[in-house]
């Protein structure tokens, strides 16, 4: 069983937000970057899957430049096999998805796997178009992954519930909690990292058919005020009149 695991490096979930002085850019000075916590459930429940097995590979694929690479070695001493970066930026949803298609294709996968969506842009769209792209059935978001064979059992919530899936490969599938625990590097995968392959290809396709027109960060909060509870009048007067919201 050959497993696609695709990743994300995004900042820190305690980063603090700034941008360039355009407004067109993250401001990455001084910024730690991480594996996208989401592709982290995915990485780790491949590698479940494949030791479970006794056989098969996980790569794992990033869609960016040459300051990845520490994350894509972390992944590496997490326990996947090899890795392969394709060297862009990762501009939009499309442009990106079309590197994990083209990717996902040459190597004839089996599994595809990604979490859910970045926690940079929460977009939840790249999952739905790999498969598009590929033409094979899309599970989104799974909590559960268990795979007999070549047909693998999934289970994701729905509104009032439960859903069951059973499909059968070559399909993709993105991944929350909590589908697994996930693993921390340990010293021996640290040194092992430093010698499992990395490929750098170039992208394919057209370049990224969306552009930033500006970021703003959301407007500051305002001081709380405080409304006596025998004073329901004024309260009623300052929601309709200072935070319309009736």
């Amino acid at each position: 069983m050959k497993f696609l695991v695709c990743i994300s490096n995004v900042p820190d979930t305690t980063t603090k937000i700034a941008f360039t002085p355009d407004n067109k850019e993250f401001n990455k000075a001084g910024v730690q970057f991480v594996i996208n916590p989401w592709d982290e459930y995915a990485l780790t429940r491949a590698i479940e899957l494949k030791e479970a097995a006794g056989s098969g590979t996980v790569t794992v694929l990033n869609v960016g430049q040459a300051d990845t690479e520490p994350n894509i070695r972390k992944a590496l001493a997490i326990g996947a096999d090899d890795a392969i970066r394709v060297d862009a930026v990762p501009q939009d949803a499309y442009f990106v998805a079309e590197q994990i298609a083209a990717i996902a294709k040459e190597g004839a996968y089996d599994v595809i796997l990604m979490g859910k969506e970045s926690i940079d842009y929460n977009g939840f769209q790249v999952h739905g178009m790999v498969g598009e792209m590929l033409g094979i059935p899309t599970i989104a978001p799974a909590q559960k992954l268990d795979m007999a064979g070549n047909t693998a059992t999934l289970e994701r919530e729905i509104e009032g519930g439960k859903e069951i899936v059973q499909v059968n490969t070559p399909f993709v599938a993105s991944c929350q909690q909590p589908m697994c625990e996930p693993r921390i590097p340990n010293m021996r995968g640290i040194m092992t990292a430093r010698t499992k392959p990395l490929k750098v290809v170039p992208a394919v396709g057209e370049p990224a058919r969306t552009t930033v027109a500006e970021f703003a960060l959301p407007p500051k909060k305002q001081g709380v005020k405080l409304i006596d509870a025998e004073n329901a009048g004024e309260l009623i007067h300052l929601l309709r009149s200072e935070a319309k919201v009736i």
